[in-house]
Order: C-alpha cells, then sequence, then structure tokens
C-alpha cells in the first residue's frame, strides 16, 4: 500500500456540483435534458428524456450543468449511486439537480478510475449512512459527499487496474449492443408475421395467452426459508427482475421448493403486479417470488409465447393503472381476454428456424453477460481497497 495515498474527495476534483435546480419548460423539438430517470448503466435514455429551447440550454450551459467529456455522473437523488459512469463526450445536453457532476483532476485520478471507486460497496456504505438525508426520496447531500476520505494508488496503479476493469466492461457493453439488434431482429420478425401480415401464416385459429402458454405464479418466498444448515438459493422478485440480476440484498428461499417453481437462465417471466414487464431470465438459478408468473409450454416454442405476452403488455400495464390503490396488477383473465393466432404445426416449425436460433443467442449473450458482470464485482472491491494487488491478476 506504499503507493497508495488518502484524500478527501473534493481534493481529487476540480469541481463537485449539480445539474440545474430548476426544470424549464419542455418543448416538442430542442436540446436534451436528464434526470436521474434517465440514466442507464453507463449512458442516457433519450427516449423519454425531456427537450428545452436554445435560449434555455445557453442560460444552463452558462451555469455549468452541460456534463464535459470526462465528467463522472452519479445518481444523486433517489435511487442514489445506482447510475454512475463517465461522460465520454461533450455535447450539446443538460441534467438536473437529481444528477451530479464529478470532474475529476486527471493529474491526480483517471475519470474511470474514480467511477469505479464510487461504485466500491465501501464508498456506497459509508455514503449511504452518511451523506444522506430524506426518507421519502433520499438526496446525496454533496457538502458531506465531498468530505469523505477516499485512499487511492497513483497513475501508473490506476492505469494497471483500468487496463484489466475496462475491457471487461466494454465485452458487456459490446454484448449489449449485439443483443439489441438480435432483439429487435427477432421483434421484426414477429411483428411481421403475427400483427402486420397474418395473411402470410396462411390458416390460423385463435386463441389466447392461457392457450398457447401455462403461467405459473410463484410463492410467498417468505414461508419457504432455507433450514438452519441450508444455504438455499436467491428468491427472484421484481425488482430483481426489472435490474437483470441477484445482488446482495436478494433474500434467499429453500433450494428444495417444488420444480415449477424454480427458475434457470432462459426462462420467461412476466411481472404481474406493481411494476409489468416480460424479461428472459438470465440472472442463475432463484426461486419465483409471488406476482410474478414463470411463463412455460410443452406444446409451442418460447419466443412465440414470449412476444405474444409482450405484445399484450401495453394493455396489461393500462389494465393495472386503472386499478391502482396501491399495487396495480393484473388477474389470469385478461390472459384469457388476450387474443393470439395460432398458425398450423408446419407453419410454426418453419418460423421457428428462423427465429429459436436468434432468441438462443440472446439466452447466451446475457448469460455471458451475468457471468463478466459478476467478475467484475467480485474483483472491484478487492482491487479498489488494495487488498488485491493488480500483479496477482494476469492482464
Amino acid at each position: 500500500m506504499e503507493e497508495w495515498k488518502e484524500y478527501k474527495l473534493k481534493e481529487i476534483c476540480l469541481k463537485i456540483t449539480d445539474g440545474s435546480h430548476s426544470s424549464p419548460e419542455s418543448v416538442p423539438l430542442g436540446y436534451p435534458m436528464f434526470s436521474v430517470k434517465d440514466m442507464l448503466e453507463n449512458r442516457f435514455d433519450y427516449t423519454r428524456c425531456k427537450h428545452i429551447s436554445k435560449d434555455d440550454f445557453l442560460k444552463l450551459k452558462k451555469g455549468d450543468c452541460v456534463p464535459q467529456k470526462g465528467d463522472v455522473l452519479v445518481a444523486k437523488d433517489g435511487s442514489f449511486l445506482k447510475q454512475i459512469f463517465v461522460c465520454k463526450e461533450t455535447k450539446e445536453e443538460c441534467i438536473l439537480s437529481s444528477i451530479a457532476i464529478f470532474r475529476p483532476n486527471r493529474d491526480i485520478i483517471y475519470p474511470d478510475f474514480l467511477s469505479y471507486l464510487l461504485k466500491s460497496p465501501k464508498v456506497y456504505n459509508y455514503i449511504a449512512n452518511n451523506c444522506v438525508s430524506g426518507s421519502a426520496l433520499p438526496r446525496i447531500i454533496l457538502k458531506d459527499f465531498k468530505e469523505i476520505n477516499i485512499t487511492i494508488p497513483s497513475i501508473n496503479i490506476q492505469k494497471k487496474i483500468l487496463n484489466f476493469l475496462l475491457p471487461i466492461d466494454d465485452k458487456i457493453e459490446l454484448n449489449r449492443r449485439i443483443n439489441e439488434n438480435l432483439e429487435q431482429q427477432a421483434q421484426a420478425l414477429f411483428d411481421f408475421y403475427f400483427i402486420k401480415h397474418p395473411e402470410t401464416l396462411g390458416n390460423c385459429k385463435s386463441g389466447n395467452l392461457i392457450d398457447i402458454a401455462n403461467y405459473t405464479n410463484g410463492l410467498a418466498m417468505q414461508r419457504f426459508r432455507p433450514w438452519d444448515s441450508e444455504k438455499g438459493i436467491p428468491v427472484l422478485k421484481i425488482k430483481e427482475l426489472g435490474q437483470g440480476k441477484i445482488d446482495s440484498s436478494s433474500d434467499v428461499c429453500n433450494k428444495n421448493i417444488p420444480n415449477e417453481y424454480i427458475v434457470n437462465d432462459g426462462d420467461i417471466i412476466f411481472s404481474w403486479s406493481g411494476t409489468l414487464m416480460v424479461n428472459v431470465w438470465c440472472g442463475g438459478l432463484c426461486g419465483l417470488n409471488q406476482h410474478l408468473f414463470k411463463v412455460t409450454s410443452d406444446k409451442y416454442p418460447k419466443w412465440y409465447y414470449y412476444f405474444w405476452t409482450k405484445y399484450h403488455l401495453g394493455k396489461f400495464i393500462r389494465i393495472a393503472k386503472d386499478k391502482a390503490v396501491t399495487m396495480g396488477h393484473i388477474k389470469r383473465g385478461d390472459l384469457e381476454t388476450s387474443e393470439v393466432l395460432i398458425p398450423e404445426r408446419e407453419t410454426l416449425l418453419g418460423l421457428d428456424k428462423i427465429i429459436s436460433p436468434i432468441l438462443n443467442q440472446i439466452i447466451g449473450i446475457k448469460c455471458e453477460n451475468n457471468n463478466l458482470e459478476n467478475l467484475r464485482d467480485t474483483l472491484l472491491p478487492k482491487l479498489m481497497s488494495g487488498e488485491l494487488k493488480i500483479n496477482d491478476l494476469s492482464i
């Protein structure tokens, strides 16, 4: 640890601030303005962000609310520290106060190293316990954040650590983009044949979601805790389904639950209560909690009932929203009134030869990303603390 030195966070940053504390009026076409809700794992989501006028943008630019290349952007309000990433280029876009800007002094610390440091469990736990106020909407207090003590190595060691961690994240991002393209291909094929041009399918009969798949509701897993001597398996809840992985806060259940409630990589999971979504689970073995359907079929291919369930998801969300008092949901009867087209067996087999390989490739890539993320998240705290020396790793 002789090459590691302790600093206050404010000593390694040229600036620590946040975005605009006022929200200008939205315009149909204009300059993107992001809040914490628009932050993804390593980028912004442009599909739902608001846009502002040129005049408003220029005012916020003068107020330093436009991230610069090399800035580390941090989710400050709500799910604080959930998303942290480095701004890769300066663009004509600005941020609101729910996002913090850390502008590192590059003579002391690399932007990517600061990003990894802020993601480490030790820093997260300290901030959660000492720099956050509010219960309904937790917020990081920047003046307290600036004063935290961190220990970092020399620039040379930082570079070696980044040479190990960054390729892992680069591979994860490449895989994500490949999967995004594959999912678009599979969705386009389904839409073409079943939604836009069903006449190309030949003779079809009408059915509903219950006709083509089994929707198995999960268990109240608090009743199925592991035995005293048993390790157990993680519980898949809505939170885990949304983030696509298990984490340290996930509950654990008895591994001897009936097989129909065991979730494996590649299973289709449909959250029918609260936050409604349909995902292909690739986060490892776990137990299915209540409020989630495990969707299966012994008769029809996985892509077929997956895309039909996705097709009706918008309707299900509207139904749940209309019912929402505490937690909106749908009923099994809503599945029975959701129509599908069922082509003849030979037609379906022909489409299966085209679409199944795409979905299988998607599943394989998602599983690879899960393994890469687990590797990175295992190594990160050890590398950031100096517990694991970079010379002990093969790069």
